[in-house]
């Protein structure tokens, strides 16, 4: 059986296959396997380029979807409008077919999660978010052109600040809002484009695309 680090373009920056750090998410784990022993049921590694200017925080894997396949925003719902944006701004090669040996391929831009485990009814907790956050951030230092991040939603959003220091009641997630990080790099914020945000139009492709349009503007400048 692969490990996370396995399939990483940072693989020393991964949790290990067992990660024993969140009882909730280690029991949860379990039963997955038990229920469907060919899917992934793992952390989830990072995908992307390792030579990223930009990083878009995901919360945690969704059951069918990276939990399954083993590859961030893979096979469910969300992924569709994610990696049709990411071709639109020219930021993949390949196409997305809903499986991690698509061959897909992701230039400039790689994929990271706040929570590497899938948690219950996709909530994840403080503690198992404070429990991750160490693979955040060493993600994020072993990606050293990282210049812009887009944060899909409030966990990710929190959880980004906190790696950085930042006080949340100076960095107020909204969707569109851009935040000043150390070291000059910057947050833009977007809601996630999970199936009950794009249900709701809480979140359609228009605005999810003009998140993109304004961190591609941002490198320019």
């Amino acid at each position: 059986m692969q490990s996370p680090a396995d399939l990483s373009p940072i693989p020393h920056a991964e949790a290990p296959r067992d990660c024993p750090l969140c009882p909730r998410l280690v029991a949860l784990r379990a039963s997955c396997r038990a229920e469907h022993p060919d899917w992934w049921n793992a952390p989830v590694p990072a995908f992307g380029d390792p030579q990223a200017w930009l990083a878009i925080i995901g919360l945690a894997p969704g059951k069918h979807g990276a939990n399954r396949t083993g590859r961030p925003f893979t096979g469910d719902y969300a992924g569709d409008l994610l990696y049709a944006t990411l071709d639109k701004f020219g930021l993949s090669s390949g196409i997305y077919a809903q499986h991690r040996n698509d061959g897909l391929k992701l230039t400039g831009a790689i994929i990271l999660n706040a929570v590497k485990c899938l948690p219950p009814q996709n909530k994840t907790l403080p503690i198992e978010e404070t429990n991750c956050r160490p693979y955040l951030m060493e993600a994020i230092v072993r990606v050293p052109t990282l210049t812009t991040f887009i944060a899909l939603g409030k966990v990710a959003h929190d959880s980004l600040c906190r790696s950085f220091g930042v006080p949340l009641a100076k960095a107020k997630f909204a969707h569109g809002a851009e935040h000043r990080l150390p070291n000059g790099m910057t947050l833009i914020d977007s809601y996630h484009c999970s199936r009950y945000n794009q249900n709701t139009r809480r979140l359609d492709a228009a605005m999810f695309e003009a998140v993109f349009a304004q961190a591609i503007e941002l490198r320019r400048d």
